[in-house]
């Protein structure tokens, strides 16, 4: 019982005062009926009482026994304290050495949990516990270097002076919140002997027309006692409350069980034990109801586990024979506890047994398609070093959970959480040829997460889309009168904002389109490497518009014979040809055609922009650049050497 198993992480720091029967048997009769609270001070006073020399070993029997009724109550820095004392008073269970490495791995105090891990393992290499208290520990200082986006706050509407934990919303409205609390103001008047505290009731609180909280107060009926009752859950239409009630008899070991009540006219009913099996010496609690009702989750130390407590389930409407472990992707020689189910396929609970923090954590298990459970750590801040317990879920990734951090007395505490939505993005243009808008493109964006948007670019090209982290998606924009053009990528998997940027330049089919970066020896039509980027993306785009047949054109400057000019272009136009049907062009798509100088560059905007020295419609005509400077001439020359495609028919079928 790392936390009360009644209750999950009733704690107390009140202050340890005398009590009569200062003997060992005495403190141990109480610790072994889990009334860790009065052990713990019978302990003291057996400890304070043995000081002489000879004395020791009952003074380290004693420290050893106040330790385990800290570490049961989760008062971590006390246990720490008690054990290093029982080993120093020479202690020879060397399992106070793994309890002292656990109670400082819940302090926090990760690297003497570490060392003192490792001292256990020298007695004991096969110990389970001290290695994944390792692997915790390493684990914890990696996540305190990279915390998640969760956004945790205390909730002080809900929080008393005393323990207040294991919120549960009534239904899927989210405007009613109920949970366990040992205020002062509870039912009862006795205080318990596991906690020193007043015995928990349960409590809610319902939001007003405004959507506020509203001040809690005790449920209504006859649902709360003298007794300890608490953390909860309801069936999906709200008129059954699964609890977890104390088992408290004179004399006999403390144990909870599982009881329900019923909703009528907004009055709870007295509870009703729930039978799960006839084993009367097991504990059972923590329940949690499917969402579609069909399943009952629960907390047991039933004999047939994996050690500790276990998370089982029940199914609620064939209960004859269907109880079943959760198995060991779950379940640990450690503890597990307090299940939140908030899909078939999808739990939450808390666990020590897991690699953590210290203490409890909480944790995120998805079933996979081969049955088992792929459980990951919520990681900071949703966890601490300390108790961190009973989640539930309202809207989207908000909700609230318990732990136990940040208060010097150990009491619990609920907690909000939020994990803000990563924005982000993909933005961009579609644009033409020559960098101007395309009125009316269409983009589309598939992801492999199954996602499919679509959107009409604005009037100035522009377009943007939200993506989800570590998605591979593949987009596509169109217009009429333009080619298609299709580009891939995969979004990055870090937990941060990002926007992507990406540019669409669609290729006209009514007028011819320079293919850049086409480069050729000097004097021949073979083609050089560095023209091998341009040339695959040729050949992609002929991909992406299966129904184009092209004509594929080669220019030469004003230097030369007309003739050699022409033979120069059209072997170089053929060699363009020859490198696309190499690429898997189909050849009677592809037409070639060497034009020499006879067909000079007209002057377009985006040209005009590059060159300012010549004006958009200027022709590149010999006598044009023959009155130019001589460096204008050479950059004329240059436009006019090109290569560029145009579109012939769009109605091409492969047979």
């Amino acid at each position: 019982m790392k936390h009360l198993f009644c209750f999950a992480i009733i704690l107390t720091s009140l202050i340890i005062s005398g009590c009569g029967g200062a003997k060992m048997s005495v403190g141990d009769e109480q610790l072994a009926r889990g009334e860790y609270y009065d052990a713990s001070k019978t302990y003291r006073k057996v400890y304070n009482k043995y000081t002489k020399r000879e004395e020791r070993p009952i003074r380290g029997e004693a420290a050893f026994k106040m330790g385990e009724c800290y570490r049961h109550l989760n008062m971590s820095s006390r246990a720490s304290a008690a054990y290093q004392n029982a080993i120093r008073y020479g202690y020879p269970d060397s399992m106070a050495q793994l309890y002292l490495a656990q109670s400082l791995h819940a302090e926090g105090k990760y690297q003497p949990a570490l060392n003192a891990y490792k001292d256990f393992l020298v007695r004991n290499p096969k110990s389970k516990a001290a290695s994944v208290g390792i692997a915790g520990c390493n684990q914890a200082i990696a996540m305190k270097e990279k915390k998640t986006r969760y956004i945790v706050k205390q909730s002080k509407l809900f929080n008393s002076r005393r323990a207040d934990f294991s919120p549960m919303y009534f239904d899927k409205s989210h405007d009613a919140l109920y949970y366990t609390t040992t205020n002062e103001k509870v039912k009862g008047d006795k205080r318990s002997e596991i906690t020193g505290m007043k015995k928990s009731d349960i409590w809610f609180s319902k939001k007003d027309e405004n959507g506020q909280w509203q001040r809690p107060e005790t449920v209504e009926g006859e649902l709360n006692s003298e007794l300890d009752e608490g953390i909860i859950s309801f069936s999906p239409d709200g008129s059954t409350m699964y609890l977890t009630k104390a088992r408290r008899e004179p004399n006999a070991n403390t144990g909870v069980e599982i009881y329900t009540s019923q909703r009528s006219d907004a009055q709870w009913s007295a509870p009703v034990k729930f039978e799960i099996t006839a084993d009367t010496l097991s504990s059972y609690g923590h329940p949690a109801v499917s969402p579609d009702g069909t399943y009952l989750y629960f907390t047991s130390d039933m004999p047939g586990g994996y050690g500790g407590k276990d998370l089982w389930r029940i199914n609620l409407k064939e209960r004859a024979g269907s109880l079943e472990n959760l198995g060991e992707f779950i379940n640990t020689p450690g503890d597990e506890e307090f299940p939140y189910v908030r899909e078939d396929s999808v739990l939450y609970f808390a666990s020590d047994g897991h690699p953590g923090m210290g203490g409890l954590d909480l944790f995120r298990a998805q079933l996979t398609p081969s049955g088992g459970w792929k459980v990951e750590n919520m990681g900071l801040p949703m966890n601490s070093s300390y108790d961190d317990f009973g989640i539930t879920f309202g809207e989207g990734e908000t909700g609230y959970f318990s732990s136990n951090r940040g208060d010097g007395r150990g009491y619990d505490h609920i907690y909000s959480f939020e994990l803000p939505e990563l924005n982000i993005l993909i933005s961009g243009w579609v644009l033409d040829k020559d960098e101007e808008p395309i009125p009316n493109a269409v983009i589309r964006i598939i992801g492999n997460d199954g996602s499919n948007q679509k959107q009409v670019a604005r009037n100035d090209g522009s377009f943007s889309f939200p993506l989800q982290r570590g998605v591979s998606y593949v987009m596509l924009a169109g217009a009429k009168g333009y080619l298609n053009a299709k580009q891939e990528f995969t979004s990055d998997t870090a937990e941060e904002d990002a926007e992507y940027g990406v540019d669409f330049l669609l290729a006209s089919i009514n007028k011819p389109v320079v293919i850049e970066n086409i480069f050729y020896d000097f004097d021949k039509a073979t083609l050089r490497p560095e023209s091998k980027t341009a040339l695959d993306e040729m050949a992609q785009l002929l991909r992406d518009n299966p129904n184009v047949t092209i004509e594929m054109a080669s220019h030469t400057d004003r230097k030369g014979t007309d003739e050699y000019n022409l033979d120069l272009s059209q072997r170089r136009a053929k060699s363009v040809i020859d490198y696309l049907i190499e690429a898997g062009i189909k050849a009677d798509r592809l037409q070639h055609q060497g034009y020499g100088e006879s067909r000079p560059k007209t002057i377009t905007k985006k040209l005009a922009r590059e060159y300012p020295q010549f004006k958009e419609g200027d022709v590149l005509t010999e006598d044009y650049i023959l009155a130019l400077p001589e460096a204008d001439q050479e950059v004329a020359d240059q436009i006019n050497r090109r290569t560029e495609f145009q579109v012939l028919s769009i109605d091409y079928m492969m047979y």
